[in-house]
Order: C-alpha cells, then sequence, then structure tokens
C-alpha cells in the first residue's frame, strides 16, 4: 500500500528550480543548450505575445512587455525546469473583457492583484488543491476560449470593416461580423491565406522550423514590396517603442480596486490552471517533477512585475514550454535567455515590427486556436463515459455563451456531484485507505518499500498496490510512484485489486505514467484492473497490445522473472 510521506519542509517546497539545476553543476555545454533552447523559444514568442496582445485589445508591446519581464521572472524563480512564460491564449478573453470595462489602467491593476493573489496562493500551499480541477472541466474550457478566441480574429482575417464597436460577447459579436460581410478586404484575406499557406505548409515539409515567424516576416515583406492596402501594427498602433518603460502602476485607490478584484481573482484562477497544466505537460515530456506551489509564487511575482512594467497577464505556457523541452533545454536559465533574447528586439528591431500585416497575427491566433482544441480528448471523453462528456459540454457551453470562470466553477460543481454518485454506488469504499493521504504535489524522494516485500524478492521487480478510488482528486499521486523506484529495478507491477473506481482523469495519469516508464526502461504490468476499469483505460490508450493486464499478482510475477531471465 503506498504509504503517508513525510511532508517536505517550507525550504524543500519554494527552492526555486533554477538552484537546483546550479547546485547540479552547470557548464560551458548547459549553458550552450539553454541559449540554443531560449533563441528557438523565443522566436515563437515574437509573433505570438504581439497577436495575443492585439486580440485582447492592447497594444502589441504590453505583450512583448508581459514576455520579457513576466517571463524572465517565472524561469528565474519557478518551480518547474523547463516552463517558459509569458502571455496566454486564454488570456485572451478575461484581458479583453476587463480593459473594455476599467481601461489600461485598470487592466495593469488588476494584473498586479491578481499577482498578490497568486503569491498567497502559492504561499498557502494551494496548488495541491488546483490539480483537483476534472479533465473534463480542463479540456471544456479551453475548446470554449479557444471558439472565442478565433471569432474574435474573423475581423482581421477578411479584413471586415465594421460599422459598430466589435461587442465582446461571442453572442453579440455574431451578428455584427454577419452583417459586415460584404465588406471583405480581399487583399487582407489574401494575406491571411499566404500566412496559413506558409505556416501549414512548414510544419507539414519542414516541421522544424520556425514557420509563424516565417509566415508573419514573409507576408510583411510581401505587404511592403508591393504597398498592399492592409492595416498594419503601424497603421493600427502607429509602431512599438524601443525598448520598455520604467517601472510604476497607474493611480490606485479603494474604488478601483473593488471594481478590479472580481478580475484579478479570475486571472489568478486561470493563471494557476494553466500553469500547472503546463508544467505537468513538462513533466510528462522529461520524467522530471515540478514544485507546485514554488510555481505558484513565481507566476505571483510575474505577474506583479509585469503589470509594473506595463504588460498583460503572464502564465506558463504550454505551447512555448514544449518548444523549450524539444529544443533542448538543460533548465531555467534557456527561459531567462528567451525573455532577453525578446528584449534585444524591442531594443534594436522594434521599427521592423511596423510592416507587420494584422492578417498575419489573426492567421497565427486561428492556428493556436485551433491547436487549442484537444480533438482526441474530445472524442475520447464523450464515447467513453455519459457523466464526463456531460461535465465537458455544459463546461465549454457556458464558457462560450457565458464567460470563463462559471465555465470552470459550474463545471467543477458538475465533476464532483458526478463523483459523489458514482462514489455512493461503491459499498466497499469505506473499507479503503483513501489514496491522497498527503500533497504529492511537490514530491519527496523518499524511498517506499512495494506492497509485498516477500513477493518482489527480485530486486528488478517492484510492485504496488494501490487502494482507494482512483479520481480526480487522487490522480496527481500516481506521478510520484517513478520517484521511488530504485534505477536497477526492471520491471513495475502495479495492482488495482483494490481500487473501486476509475475516472477519466486517473486513466489519464496512468497512460502518462505507462509512457514515462517506458522512458526509463521499465516494463509495466497491470494486475488486477476489473472490466469496467479496463474499458476506460482502453479508451485512453492503455491496452493490452501495449501493457499487460493480468488477474493476479502471481501471474505478474511469473511472467515478469520469466522476462527478466531472458535479459542478459
Amino acid at each position: 500500500m503506498l504509504q503517508t510521506p513525510r511532508q517536505p519542509g517550507f525550504v524543500a517546497l519554494f527552492t526555486p528550480k533554477l538552484l537546483t539545476v546550479l547546485r547540479e553543476g552547470y557548464g560551458l555545454g548547459h549553458f550552450r543548450a539553454d541559449m540554443l533552447a531560449g533563441l528557438t523559444v523565443a522566436i515563437v514568442a515574437l509573433p505570438l505575445s504581439m497577436a495575443i496582445a492585439i486580440a485582447s485589445g492592447a497594444s502589441p508591446e504590453r505583450g512583448l512587455y508581459a514576455a520579457v519581464v513576466g517571463g524572465f521572472l517565472v524561469s528565474l524563480l519557478g518551480g518547474s525546469r523547463f516552463q517558459v512564460g509569458g502571455p496566454a491564449g486564454a488570456f485572451i478573453v478575461l484581458v479583453a473583457a476587463t480593459g473594455a470595462r476599467h481601461g489600461i489602467d485598470g487592466l495593469l491593476i488588476a494584473t498586479f492583484l491578481a499577482g498578490l493573489i497568486l503569491l498567497a496562493m502559492g504561499l498557502l500551499r494551494f496548488g495541491t488543491y488546483i490539480k483537483f480541477i476534472p479533465y473534463p472541466v480542463t479540456v471544456g474550457f479551453t475548446a470554449g476560449i479557444a471558439v472565442i478566441i478565433f471569432a474574435s480574429q474573423i475581423r482581421d482575417l477578411f479584413g471586415l470593416a465594421l460599422p459598430v464597436p466589435e461587442p465582446g460577447p461571442l453572442i453579440d459579436k455574431v451578428p455584427v461580423l454577419i452583417a459586415a460581410a460584404d465588406t471583405i478586404n480581399l487583399t487582407a484575406f489574401g494575406v491571411t491565406l499566404a500566412a496559413l499557406f506558409i505556416i501549414l505548409g512548414l510544419k507539414k515539409m519542414r516541421p522544424g522550423w520556425p514557420g509563424m515567424l516565417i509566415g508573419v516576416v514573409g507576408t510583411s515583406v510581401g505587404v511592403w514590396i508591393f504597398n498592399l492596402p492592409v492595416e498594419t501594427i503601424g497603421s493600427h498602433f502607429g509602431g512599438l517603442p524601443s525598448g520598455i518603460p520604467m517601472p510604476g502602476l497607474p493611480e490606485i485607490s479603494w474604488e478601483k480596486v473593488r471594481a478590479v478584484l472580481p478580475d484579478a481573482a479570475a486571472f489568478a484562477l486561470l493563471g494557476a490552471i494553466e500553469s500547472l497544466l503546463s508544467a505537468v505537460v513538462a513533466d510528462g515530456m522529461t520524467g522530471r517533477r515540478h514544485r507546485s506551489n514554488c510555481e505558484l509564487v513565481a507566476q505571483g511575482f510575474a505577474n506583479m512585475g509585469s503589470s509594473l512594467f506595463g504588460g498583460i497577464c503572464v502564465t506558463g505556457t504550454i505551447a512555448r514550454t514544449a518548444t523549450n523541452v524539444r529544443a533542448g533545454a538543460h533548465g531555467p536559465v534557456a527561459g531567462m535567455l528567451h525573455s532577453l533574447f525578446l528584449l534585444v528586439f524591442l531594443i534594436f528591431a522594434a521599427p521592423l515590427a511596423n510592416y507587420i500585416p494584422l492578417a498575419s497575427l489573426a492567421a497565427v491566433l486561428a492556428i493556436v486556436a485551433w491547436n487549442m482544441i484537444e480533438k482526441r480528448a474530445l472524442y475520447t471523453l464523450i464515447r467513453s463515459s455519459h457523466g464526463d462528456a456531460l461535465v465537458l459540454l455544459v463546461t465549454f457551453s457556458l464558457t462560450v455563451l457565458r464567460d470563463l470562470t462559471t465555465g470552470i466553477v459550474v463545471g467543477f460543481a458538475l465533476g464532483s456531484v458526478l463523483f459523489i454518485h458514482r462514489m455512493s454506488q461503491k459499498a466497499d469504499i469505506t473499507a479503503e485507505v483513501p489514496l491522497v493521504l498527503a500533497d504529492q504535489a511537490d514530491g519527496t524522494r523518499e524511498e517506499r518499500e512495494p506492497y509485498d516485500s516477500q513477493e518482489a524478492s527480485d530486486p528488478g521487480i517492484v510492485i504496488y498496490r494501490i487502494s482507494g478510488a482512483l479520481f480526480f482528486g487522487a490522480a496527481s499521486i500516481i506521478g510520484s510512484v517513478l520517484e521511488r523506484i530504485s534505477d536497477k529495478s526492471t520491471v513495475l507491477v502495479l495492482d488495482f485489486s483494490a481500487v473501486p473506481f476509475l475516472d477519466s482523469t486517473g486513466a489519464v495519469a496512468i497512460e502518462s505514467l505507462v509512457r514515462t516508464a517506458r522512458h526509463k526502461g521499465l516494463t509495466v504490468f497491470l494486475t488486477g484492473v476489473h472490466a469496467n476499469m479496463r474499458a476506460t483505460l482502453n479508451a485512453h490508450d492503455v491496452t493490452s497490445q501495449d501493457v499487460p493486464f493480468f488477474d493476479t499478482i502471481a501471474e505478474a510475477l511469473a511472467e515478469s522473472k520469466k522476462r527478466l531471465r531472458l535479459v542478459p
């Protein structure tokens, strides 16, 4: 049985990963790897940061300020080795609505307050509970945000001339866009198609090339050479300033704070969810473990720093973090260098941004919106469980038709009710030791004994029995299993005979565990998996073709020892 670990101390919880990496030893080779990864991420972040700021109703430099200042602080202070911070597409809806209600001054104050909230959440160790958001809720609100982002780019994609200011809510926006359909600018639409063709073509033929940057630069050169009549950053915003401004906040009053506090709370909630999801993705790609509460503290300082320099909201971004990992980053220095490269662009090359057409940036965001939708997860959740499908669809619908905060709150509440209903049908749930006995979010290197040390007499075999319901509130403990396994082990047996229930979030955690274990050279066997759980696992690509299933531990041990004898 998985035992209660000793809780890590305050220093261990909040030590930035940068210090951990430096203590391990940091040489010239590591710096070279981080520099190349940082440059790669900066190339991706440059057009994205400007596009996200414009879509949020702000000027493009505010996205770059966020990436420079906020991104640097996320990497400097964060609890993930590979997290890259900056403006994120998920924030577009909230930032645009806040700016429309309270102006840019209110937006900056809300961003600063969100940083304070995130800082408090981290110090109070709320990172433990942010992970409890059900998987269908995250998939649903992410897809809803993607739809809203795409809708916000239709005007620039087609070069429409709207007779009235573009409404924020989707229900109000659609009739206005339809009414302006006859004002389409074919030249702007042609620029959009050219940018899409370049970006998607390079992704297919040269996936290692920075397609978004090349698409934006290529169309900008075409607009400049042929003097095409389309809106550009220069014509719409008057260009980018060189460098970043001196730090400072707008005048703050109690009335302003009260007015923007709900928006700040929404920024903090979404920022916490997005950053920890991104850190989990990085963990899955690298086999590392992030410190969730330390990450929230870093996000807090990053948002406060961004707002002081006039930047919009900052969070950990999955696309840039994944790019960082794939580019071979060694640690947080890569994220810090990415911010410095963007600062160099602002200082020395800002005038070149004047020629960037808004249609090109709209094309970039259209692709970002498409990539945000987890198509496979949507299909899997809808066909694997009626309850999870209901949570997903309600969250998606409320996010699109109402607002993001309502979608998350109602989705989480519905997921909790659904879980309680499922658990009420499991008579043996009270007889089991709950899986989550303590916060496992930040992980420890503490070794733990297998369930039955006598049966696991071979040092190459490790057996763990999971007890209790493996649902969205308990799935995070699975990520710590591999940390307790010796490097000498080659076989991992997971026994599910004491697990009465497995939901989609738990299945995703098991799939991630199996994938990471294979990356470490471990063979994984599953035992005691009843028919309903096997169907859920199969729906999430954990099948008997890839992972052997056995009825008992004894059968798995026999097969394990047989395989070990075949290994020279």
